[in-house]
């Protein structure tokens, strides 16, 4: 068969529905400023979807930063990959700086957070080695295990015994192999809120011989007495052998940056193929994430006013009876039963009669039967914010209840 015409016929479980769903649930335009209020398909809309944790994409001093950083140096500059010709001293300042608000000895940046995973696992370990992962994990945690010429196994979600168990079956095989085990999680689990159990898993280390890489992509500057990042929150900041972080959350922007003793950061910097053989990240963007840097350490009533949102609003819906699942996070998903057509009317009914938008997540992302509303509370939502959300999710659970969104189809116009 003909490459295309096989693509045609199987376009993905989510691309299957592209025809109608493109421009309103996949592929979503907002505009305006980046901010709680934005305009969808030309209307107002509360928007509850935007990784903007701490409110810095529009704060004067990072726009500032921003300009004065394209204006000073243009987007192309440094011209080259950081090995060979678009290495600067900010990129190396604004390491150093990130290696010491994470507790360790030396940071590398990443021009991409996804890709970053993908190459941080893959330069980490051969076909000799086992890797342990959470069954949650994060699909650049996933992409970067197909790389991988080992075994790997995988423990229930946040499951200690599980992992246990896991090691067990690593170990012995190792011992074979003559190779180390890599165990990976994540700090928060982006979809559930949940923190990974870093804490119980650095305990392990008293049984088995392992590294430990965490994602901690939503919990680097949110999480921790002074937002260093979940193993912070834990205190196990030295237990974590390895740390990732990302810009795109807390930092408002876009790369990652991994942390590590200063031997292994080395490692990274030389054996890195997504580093290796692509482009630095442009000065603008490292001249701006200095000042974000500079912002999320010294301003804490940032992080304060993202828990006040988070708290207040996470409290309002259990209060109402709303099922939030396991999480201890900001991270807010909201679990309703229903199926993809209720599933799709109710989201319209919200954006297109509330003016609220936010995430809808479903099979085969969760279990059939089940709906994820996933809001994402920011420091620069209000109060006010949190109250309308509150009662129209009140209103459209009674109608999902009632059966209302399976006899009143909205259509896409």
């Amino acid at each position: 068969m003909d490459i295309f015409e096989k693509i045609a016929k199987h376009m993905g479980p989510i691309g299957q529905h592209h025809k109608w769903s493109h421009g309103y649930f996949s592929f979503p335009k907002l505009e305006g400023d980046i901010a709680p209020h934005m305009n969808f398909r030309g209307k107002e809309h509360l928007v509850w979807s935007l990784n903007n944790y701490l409110g810095l994409a529009n704060h004067p001093e990072v726009r500032a930063a921003d300009e004065k950083g394209a204006a000073d140096f243009g987007m192309a500059y440094p011209m080259g990959a950081r090995m060979m010709s678009g290495n600067s001293k900010y990129h190396e300042q604004l390491e150093q700086e990130l290696a010491a608000f994470v507790g360790k000895p030396d940071a590398f940046l990443l021009n991409y957070g996804y890709q970053g995973m993908v190459s941080i696992i893959d330069s980490l370990v051969d076909r000799n080695d086992v890797i342990v992962y959470d069954a949650e994990s994060h699909a650049c945690i996933i992409d970067g295990l197909r790389l991988h010429m080992g075994k790997r196994f995988v423990y229930k979600h946040n499951d200690i015994e599980s992992a246990r168990k896991q090691l067990e079956r690593a170990t012995k095989l190792v011992e074979q192999s003559g190779g180390g085990i890599l165990v990976i999680t994540e700090g928060v689990f982006g979809m559930s809120g949940a923190q990974g159990k870093l804490k119980e898993l650095v305990e392990l280390k008293k049984e088995f011989n392992f590294r430990l890489l965490i994602d901690d992509a939503h919990g680097f500057g949110t999480m921790g007495p002074t937002g260093a990042g979940t193993h912070e929150e834990q205190g196990c900041i030295d237990g974590v052998d390895v740390y990732f972080g990302t810009f795109a959350k807390s930092m408002a922007g876009i790369g990652a940056f991994v942390a590590s003793t200063e031997e292994m950061t080395n490692f990274f910097r030389y054996n890195m193929r997504s580093q290796t053989f692509a482009k630095a990240l442009p000065m603008p963007m490292v001249i701006g994430l200095l000042k974000r840097l500079e912002l999320l350490k010294n301003n804490p009533e940032l992080r304060e006013r993202l828990w006040t949102i988070a708290t207040t609003l996470q409290k309002g819906l259990k209060e109402r009876g709303f099922d939030l699942g396991v999480t201890n996070t900001m991270v807010t998903p909201v679990f309703l039963k229903g199926e993809l057509l209720e599933a799709t009317a109710l989201t319209m009914d919200l954006r297109e009669n509330y003016g609220i938008f936010c995430s809808i997540v479903v099979y085969p992302v969760i279990p059939k039967g089940l709906i994820e509303l996933r809001l994402i509370p920011t420091a620069v939502h209000t109060l006010e914010d949190v109250q309308r959300t509150l009662d129209a999710f009140s209103e459209v659970s009674d109608k999902l209840k009632n059966g209302y969104y399976k006899e009143n189809q909205f259509a896409i116009s």
